[in-house]
């Protein structure tokens, strides 16, 4: 398989990212984004782009993918609506509509988050935009997949670029060992998401919208031959 990655260097990318590159399945991986991110590997090549409203410069080295595993993302604390729907509506579509013109069978699957509301009555401003992206994905392809965790564990050593997750993963961290005991059904790793994701491209999923005891039932899946 050859995955593209988006958002690669944040805390949940780079758990996907090393789950591509330890699968012996994947032969390539294309990281689209803004900064380098500092990871040397032979299957590995880096794409800078700077508009994410726009990929039409670079649409023609998004053919021969198989999927994209879309885990770009920010926190809504302090944003405007108008803002938030920028990175977490306006940028995904845009990103999703140049693969699907590039490569029309690619899989992609979009990392969005456990309380998203696809219904629209929510108040929560980012659980309604986050459901108003899963539902554009959902229709914009039969092969696209919202993945929902809830807690992340993330890799070892990965640092959040957001304040206020810095601050949550900080105190949260360490009771993982606990938090998999206690509500396993809500807790899973930033690893594991990648697998899921794998799973997902390369054997699809009876699920097209995937809560974290889903992600974590596909993660520990035995790849059928």
């Amino acid at each position: 398989m050859r995955i593209i990655v988006f958002g690669a260097t944040g805390m949940v990318g780079q758990g996907v990212l090393e789950a591509c590159l330890r699968e012996e399945e994947v032969s390539a991986v294309l990281v689209v984004g803004r900064t380098p991110t500092g990871c040397s590997h032979s299957k590995l090549r880096e794409l800078h782009h700077e508009d994410f409203t726009d990929f039409s410069a670079v649409e023609d080295q998004l053919a021969g993918y198989d999927a994209c595993f879309y885990c770009l993302g920010t926190s809504a604390v302090g944003m405007s609506e108008a803002d938030y729907r920028v990175v977490s509506l306006d940028f995904p579509l845009a990103a999703a509509r140049a693969l699907l013109a590039a490569a029309p069978d690619a899989v992609f699957c979009y990392v969005t988050g456990a309380g998203t509301d696809s219904t629209g009555k929510t108040r929560m401003m980012w659980a309604r935009v986050k459901g108003e992206t899963e539902n554009a994905l959902l229709e914009l392809s039969p092969r696209a997949y919202m993945f929902r965790p809830a807690f992340i564990a993330p890799l070892p050593g990965t640092k959040a670029k957001t304040k206020s997750y810095v601050l949550l993963y900080r105190v949260v961290t360490p009771l993982y060992p606990l938090l998999r005991r206690l509500i396993p059904r809500y807790v899973t790793t930033s690893l594991q998401l990648g697998q899921a994701m794998l799973r997902a491209a390369r054997h699809g999923s009876r699920r097209r919208v995937l809560e974290t005891a889903d992600i974590n039932e596909l993660a520990a899946a035995r790849p059928t031959p």
